[in-house]
């Protein structure tokens, strides 16, 4: 059985194709394809507070071939989750309604709470017993979320993230707010340690020294923060060969996740390879059996 994930965020849209394998009784997931286009929906959103014709036109393409590809794979079940971008697009249902009638695909625009959800899910199943906060960047918001023992403690959403950074559009004193939520929330008296989610991160984690196949250390972040803002977005692309859209947002992300670390005192991060899409799958494959 394949089952099929889109998450359509305000850097780019995700379409993760994934066959179900059952092993004594346990569920997992095999990756059979996967595609990633920077539709850039916050430029448009967090700019002017609507999608552009441009920009709805070719989300509506997108989601043409992607349906497209879900047939070929013979996908059973999927869900299209929009996240921060599409939910503040004044536009944002009309063009939901409008990839649907062209695509058949319907959207679902979740909000923050669901979002850390539909990760929180997955994420859940790579932590330890320790103090852990997970921080979650997106191209719109942050998601932090506190365990311990596996437990979820608390949560939050914050309207900052890396395209929203990158067009100076944070919301006044978000940075504050999630500092405090922070100091609110974390226990200094024990041990903690960060998990961090999302495509930079993930970007960021493959080009650091490791401690271990999935972590890595706060100096090695930042180290490496420093070392790709040096150079120019041009130098970025063509010296340090990253995409495009990754070049310009990847540092304004490192500095969400190396702040966040900083005020919860937490020298290690682990980089799981999960996130939203991972989330999603999950919880179509739930609905399936049910």
């Amino acid at each position: 059985m394949k089952l099929a994930a889109i998450d359509i965020g305000s850097n780019a849209a995700r379409l993760q194709i994934s066959t179900v394998l059952t092993n004594d009784s346990v569920v997992s997931f095999k990756r059979v394809e996967y595609v990633r286009f920077p539709l850039r929906l916050g430029h448009d959103v967090f700019t002017h507070g609507a999608l552009t014709t441009e920009s709805v036109q070719r989300t509506v393409k997108l989601m043409q071939a992607y349906k497209l590809l879900m047939e070929l794979h013979e996908v059973e079940g999927f869900m299209a989750c929009a996240t921060s971008a599409m939910r503040e697009a004044t536009n944002g249902r009309e063009v939901v309604e409008l990839v649907k009638a062209r695509s058949g695909i319907p959207i679902q625009i979740i909000d923050g709470q669901k979002e850390a959800q539909l990760i929180n899910n997955v994420v859940v199943l790579a932590l330890d017993e320790r103090q852990t906060i997970h921080i979650d960047v997106g191209g719109g918001s942050t998601e932090l979320n506190l365990y311990k023992n596996r437990i979820k403690l608390n949560s939050r959403s914050f309207k900052i993230g890396s395209v929203r950074l990158l067009e100076g559009k944070e919301t006044r004193g978000a940075w504050k707010k999630m500092e405090d939520w922070v100091e609110e929330n974390v226990d200094p008296s024990q041990p903690i340690v960060a998990v961090g989610t999302g495509g930079n991160i993930s970007k960021l984690f493959n080009l650091v020294a490791k401690t271990s196949d999935t972590t890595t250390t706060l100096a090695e972040i930042q180290r490496m923060h420093d070392y790709i803002a040096g150079f120019s977005l041009e130098d970025r692309i063509n010296k340090l060969r990253l995409n495009a859209d990754r070049a310009d947002v990847i540092v304004p992300a490192a500095e969400i996740y190396l702040s966040v670390m900083h005020w919860a005192g937490a020298t290690e991060i682990a980089v799981p390879d999960l996130g939203l899409k991972d989330g999603i799958l999950q919880t179509v494959y739930q609905q399936l059996k049910k």
